[in-house]
């Protein structure tokens, strides 16, 4: 690992910069020494939150006490309902493992984190490509028949369909950043991959679905009539993503 640099927050609003770092002292003083790192990672490692955004944070232990962990309740707790503070705690020695078992979450940690506390645990990571395109055509899947599901289930309620919509951004833009990567192209950022992608396709379905994306996001609820067929213009585009990977890689 390598030393991080001195880090000032990401451009968060300022009840989400103190809370943070409010859990961040509480969990080092709970776990001292063995709170190896602290990596806020995602949405918010951009500075980008929306309504919707979790704030995302991996707390890198040497071990697991679970009487020092206890200590951390009531602040997780604040945390939680101040700001949907979600916390990934995982040991040293599960990093490597996890980075395989999960390579699209943490082929996305690469790409968005700050080091707030303690060393860079990602500094030299590369996961295999066979691994990220096994990995990649699981979560696109998932994603699909959860997306199905959410129509059938939610349909009666506009609003609810607005949420599926909503969290449905983080991983369709995940995997149309991972899928540039995989054919040598840079990315920006996982929501202009996802633009790309779809400006590519030339369909203005899909373009008009992507707006409904930021406006459930931001919102949290969307204009009368068009939050089903959003939704089912989604599952097209994480279809044909799932295409593209068989096809390119």
């Amino acid at each position: 690992m390598a030393a991080a640099e001195p880090n000032p927050l990401p451009e968060l609003q300022s009840q989400v910069s103190r809370i943070l770092t409010e859990f961040i002292a509480a969990a080092q003083a709970a776990f001292t020494n063995d709170l190896r790192a602290a990596v806020l990672f995602g949405s918010a490692a951009e500075g980008r939150l929306r309504a919707t955004s979790d704030v995302n944070l991996l707390l890198l232990l040497g071990s697991f006490d679970h009487a020092r962990a206890e200590e951390l309740r009531n602040p997780l707790r604040v945390a939680q309902a101040a700001i949907r503070l979600s916390p990934m705690f995982i040991l040293e020695a599960e990093l490597p493992s996890a980075i395989m078992a999960f390579a699209d979450k943490f082929a996305d940690i690469l790409r968005r984190h700050k080091v707030l506390h303690g060393l860079d645990p990602f500094v030299g990571v590369k996961i295999p490509r066979e691994t990220l395109i096994a990995r990649l055509d699981q979560v696109l899947l998932n994603l699909i028949l959860r997306l199905r599901e959410a129509y059938v289930m939610r349909g009666l309620r506009e609003e609810q369909l607005a949420l599926a919509i909503a969290d449905a951004a983080g991983p369709l833009r995940s995997c149309a950043a991972t899928l540039l990567e995989l054919e040598g192209a840079p990315v920006n950022s996982p929501k202009a991959a996802l633009e790309k992608f779809v400006q590519a396709s030339g369909n203005s379905t899909w373009s008009e679905a992507l707006q409904r994306i930021s406006e459930a996001r931001e919102q949290r609820i969307l204009p009368p009539g068009v939050a089903g067929a959003s939704l089912l213009t989604l599952v097209e585009i994480a279809r044909q993503l799932r295409s593209d990977l068989k096809q390119r890689t």
